[in-house]
């Protein structure tokens, strides 16, 4: 087990080399579909709603995706379909892509202890292809939905609950609670428990929603700035995801930020929740109200205070930029810190 989970970067890392290209392809399409239709909603009609549609199957795919190919990094072609399938589930209770990481991990783990079991000889050509994919899948499924699933509703309710007692709280605490939540899971629950309330305020108390807004932009838009700051400190991959991170994080996905984070969670993710709480408090201090349910830059014509506003947003982003590269190190120092199979991995990017 040690020796399985020691390699955890290289397993997370690998994943990310997989889903990168689903995160591209669905966040842009997706970001081209609305900045053309001019709104700042989901276009409902015509050839700019099918563009969004294909842009959501690439962002629907991504956390089976990173699931799988944390599994297959683990545990090769046996740990794939547990690891997709349980990451699967893990989107549909509301786990977001932690729960896909988890899920790939936990299915990694499993078909690694299934693959230990001797069988007799005439059972070795299907374990691979049949039992082990088959048991895997169905111990890894069962933890997500039986022992998963229920915690994470229950905890975001909770969240629910708890954020309608804040709202008469002061502005600055308000702030630091949703941009950190924005930015925490980047589309996942605790995210969406946030944007819900906000939208819920909109109203009655657009100023929430502007806040909002401004976290939805700052972890993809600072993290692209961060690639720019301080390219050594990012690979190939990451510094091409920052690219397209520009314009997912002014057209407000903030899914642009989840290759970062999926690769360098331990770094990446505080410093998008300091980013996003520095905008949204400062959304809260400046007075910026935000009238349509969506964030980034594409909302500028509904917001009242749109100085404040953008002030707001390249504060957070500023702030995320500095901190992820004070606490990331140069790539090549990675390397030499980690796993020893890092240089192999750098030939499957390409």
């Amino acid at each position: 087990m040690l020796e399985l989970l020691k390699d955890t970067r290289k397993h997370l890392m690998t994943g990310v080399s997989y889903m990168i290209p689903f995160v591209v392809a669905g966040g842009v399409l997706l970001a081209l579909s609305v900045m053309l239709s001019g709104q700042p909603q989901a276009p409902e009609t015509g050839i700019l709603a099918d563009i969004w549609r294909i842009g959501l199957g690439g962002m629907t795919l991504f956390v089976p995706i990173l699931g799988g190919f944390i599994a297959f990094s683990m545990v090769d072609r046996p740990g794939i379909a547990p690891g997709m399938i349980g990451a699967y589930l893990a989107s549909q209770v509301g786990a977001g892509f932690l729960g896909g990481i988890i899920a790939g991990l936990l299915a990694g783990i499993v078909v690694y202890y299934l693959k230990k079991i001797k069988v007799p000889a005439i059972m070795r050509s299907v374990m691979p292809i049949f039992i082990i994919p088959l048991i895997g899948t169905f111990i890894v499924g069962g933890l997500v939905v039986w022992v998963i699933g229920a915690p994470i509703a229950d905890v975001m309710q909770g969240l629910e609950t708890w954020l309608n007692s804040m709202s008469s709280a002061s502005k600055i605490i308000l702030g630091i609670i949703l941009g950190s939540m924005m930015a925490f899971d980047m589309g996942g629950p605790v995210n969406k428990v946030a944007f819900f309330f906000a939208v819920s305020m909109i109203p009655t108390n657009p100023e929430i929603m502007g806040a909002v807004g401004v976290a939805i932009c700052t972890p993809p838009l600072g993290l692209a700035l961060a690639t720019f700051l301080s390219p050594k400190k990012y690979t190939v991959e990451e510094r091409e995801s920052g690219k397209a991170a520009v314009i997912m994080g002014l057209i407000g996905i903030t899914e642009g930020a989840i290759p970062f984070a999926a690769a360098d969670p331990l770094r990446v993710i505080p410093s998008i929740m300091i980013g996003g709480a520095a905008g949204s408090a400062t959304a809260f201090l400046l007075g910026a109200a935000n009238h349509a349910p969506w964030g980034g830059w594409i909302v500028l014509p509904v917001v009242e205070g749109r100085i404040s506003y953008i002030i707001a947003t390249l504060i957070g982003v500023i702030v995320t930029a500095l901190v992820v590269n004070i606490l990331k190190k140069p790539v090549q120092q990675n390397i030499e810190e980690g796993s020893d199979d890092f240089d192999e991995l750098e030939i499957d990017f390409e």
